[in-house]
């Protein structure tokens, strides 16, 4: 059983929680991932550690409450236990020989750019972030983006803070007026990643996506998590849960990825109603 030591709201369907998890805090690095179990009886979903501090023995993890697990987590409170917390899993961010970044986040995304973005700032390079978010009452991590960052621009959809606008934008802008970057980290929803590669393709800069697909045990087996990659004119398969979550955003096959991540939509809302409906019987 892992102890919640702190749970912060960040916005109305976003939520910080810290886990009491020394093992995983030791070893979990910036764009690595845990699976976790609320309960006995549930299911597993994995989640991108947003931070750890290794001499506390926790781990910070971010999660938006969009299905029942979600739902089931979000009922927890400090003080509390969840069944099992098992990472760090996946591969590191790569951080060598990049000097100079862009980092793109959209939505929830920015919780795992956050921590990116954290670690390049640490290790001396200059980091320009970017920022996206639908509405002002989402903005989540705006002062923690702003501490580790030379430079930060953040957008919304309807303009109600910051820059109208998304993503592209800004970053569009700063690649024609000049600005050039070692790599361009970008995460968020599929849609957004996908222009965010369009956008820097006519400048030929390396641009990385950070793929979450549906998972479920982690360690490459189920082959839920399999994505197409389009590498010199060959198709190839990958597993995001062993060889990612990161890749290189011009080989992905966003179509098809956002085609699978489409499958389970309808189940996914029933099962979070149902659970709803089960907390406030209670």
């Amino acid at each position: 059983m892992y102890r919640i030591a702190c749970k912060k709201v960040l916005n109305p369907t976003v939520t910080q929680m810290e886990i009491e998890a020394p093992l995983v805090a030791a070893k979990a690095k910036p764009g690595q991932f845990i699976i976790l179990r609320v309960d006995a009886d549930g299911e597993r979903i994995p989640l991108t550690v947003a931070g750890c501090d290794p001499e506390k023995g926790t781990v910070k993890i971010i999660f938006q409450v969009v299905g029942a697990t979600t739902e089931c987590l979000n009922h927890k409170n400090e003080g509390e236990y969840i069944q099992d917390f098992v990472g760090p899993l996946g591969v590191a961010t790569h951080t060598e020989g990049i000097n100079k970044v862009c980092i793109v986040g959209g939505g929830v995304g920015c919780a795992i750019a956050m921590p990116v973005a954290q670690e390049f700032h640490r290790l001396g390079a200059n980091v320009t972030s970017i920022i996206g978010f639908r509405n002002k009452d989402l903005v989540i991590l705006e002062e923690e983006f702003r501490a580790c960052s030379d430079k930060m621009v953040l957008m919304t959809d309807d303009g109600s803070y910051g820059r109208h606008g998304n993503v592209t934008v800004p970053l569009k802008e700063l690649l024609e007026g000049g600005e050039r970057y070692d790599a361009i980290i970008t995460i968020g929803p599929l849609i957004m990643m996908k222009f965010v590669v369009k956008t820097a393709e006519p400048f030929g800069i390396p641009v990385t996506v950070s793929m979450n697909p549906i998972m479920i045990d982690g360690t490459g087996m189920c082959g839920g998590c399999r994505l197409t990659l389009n590498r010199n004119g060959e198709k190839i398969t990958k597993f995001a849960c062993v060889d990612g979550p990161d890749f290189n955003g011009y080989e992905v096959d966003f179509d098809e990825a956002m085609s699978r991540g489409r499958m389970y939509a309808d189940f996914e809302r029933h099962a979070y109603d149902e659970a709803c409906n089960l907390f406030k019987k209670a």
